[in-house]
């Protein structure tokens, strides 16, 4: 493989560099605005109607995105991900969780 398709001697977070390693846990603190641009409304504005919405369609565009997207657009997929996600958990933390899903010990 080429060194443009495969690179094994660096990490997915070295060779992202608007990703820190620690996206999920600082989605809280993430600022909405870089120069002037708006990000994304505060996932805790959202009602829950919403906030499914908008992660279900960060979902379905997950694979295009991280495929063919440049850094900045992947890098924002990423921390809008973690931003929705969080708030998701912080509304549902009993959420149901499928006794298939689970892997046999």
């Amino acid at each position: 493989m080429t060194d443009s398709v495969h690179r094994s001697d660096t990490s997915a977070e070295q060779r992202m560099p608007e990703w820190d390693g620690d996206h999920v846990h600082r989605a809280a603190t993430v600022v909405t605005e870089t120069d002037g641009e708006l990000l994304g409304v505060d996932p805790a504005d959202l009602p829950d109607d919403d906030l499914i919405r908008e992660l279900q369609s960060l979902h379905r565009t997950r694979l295009d995105t991280l495929r063919h997207a440049a850094d900045s657009a992947l890098a924002n997929h990423l921390r809008r991900t973690a931003e929705l996600e969080t708030e998701y958990l912080a509304r549902h933390p009993g959420r149901e969780v499928d006794p298939h899903r689970l892997r046999d010990a």
